[in-house]
């Protein structure tokens, strides 16, 4: 399995986004279980998950302050790549 993620450092605190499709931004459950299952990828990173809607807009869960920071970043200046995931 492929997934997309961006290694991010700024302002001092690393931490890992990456993109979901939108219904697991929309359970709980759902939310928690991807952000397990990455952990063991970026260890001892706080992990962002990110969902788009269909016009491309980005919705981003996770940290609070991470999360505050990200609305205000255009996705284009995001590191996205891609990686291998079992």
């Amino acid at each position: 399995m492929k997934i997309q993620v961006a290694l991010v450092k700024e302002q001092g605190v690393n931490f890992a986004i990456v993109i979901v499709k939108s219904f697991v931004l929309q359970s709980t459950f759902e939310a928690n279980k991807a952000r397990q299952s990455f952990a063991s990828l970026f260890p001892g990173l706080p992990i962002i998950l990110m969902a788009q809607d269909g016009s491309g807009r980005p919705t981003y869960q996770g940290r609070t302050d991470i999360v505050n920071f990200l609305v205000n970043v255009p996705m284009s200046v995001i590191p996205w790549k891609e990686y291998s995931y079992n």
